[in-house]
């Protein structure tokens, strides 16, 4: 009897940590996304950021986490299909601004990359945006103040 508790015990064990490892590897590609999103618009490039944006819509309605409620991860999907679709940077980076409140949200109660995780602060756009390095790179303003910015916190 010991002996069949303990193979339970063990066969949950091994189920629990490949969902925990799933989910985190989903939160990474949705993070790596994510990132790629935040270069694009930085340099100006609202073609780059619709295609950024299009790949992270993609990695989002794949993504089956229970750490993520559906209203948070349709917020997600909302703001990149806004990205995907806008015609302009302004309106691009309007939506990128909510995204990061919710990433930001995410990075701090999850797992998102085996490195530290940058929360920068534009004071000027009055927003935050996460980043893997420390130097900033403004994706609010681009080219024009790349950067306006400060760390706020990490997360590691």
């Amino acid at each position: 009897m010991k002996k069949y508790i303990a193979l339970l015990f063990s066969v949950i064990m091994v189920v629990v940590l490949q969902s925990q490892s799933k989910q985190n590897t989903q939160l990474t590609k949705l993070y790596q996304n994510y990132i790629q999103l935040k270069s694009s618009l930085a340099s100006d490039d609202r073609k780059k950021t619709s295609m950024a944006a299009g790949e992270f819509l993609k990695t989002a309605s794949t993504v089956h986490v229970k750490s993520i409620d559906d209203k948070t991860l349709n917020s997600l999907k909302s703001d990149a299909k806004i990205i995907e679709q806008a015609k302009n940077i302004e309106t691009q980076r309007k939506a990128f601004f909510t995204m990061s409140d919710i990433m930001i949200g995410l990075a701090k109660e999850n797992k998102m990359s085996d490195q530290t995780i940058f929360v920068q602060y534009c004071p000027m756009a009055k927003g935050s945006w996460l980043s893997n390095e420390k130097q900033i790179v403004n994706p609010y303003y681009g080219k024009s103040m790349v950067s306006c910015g400060n760390v706020k916190s990490e997360i590691k």
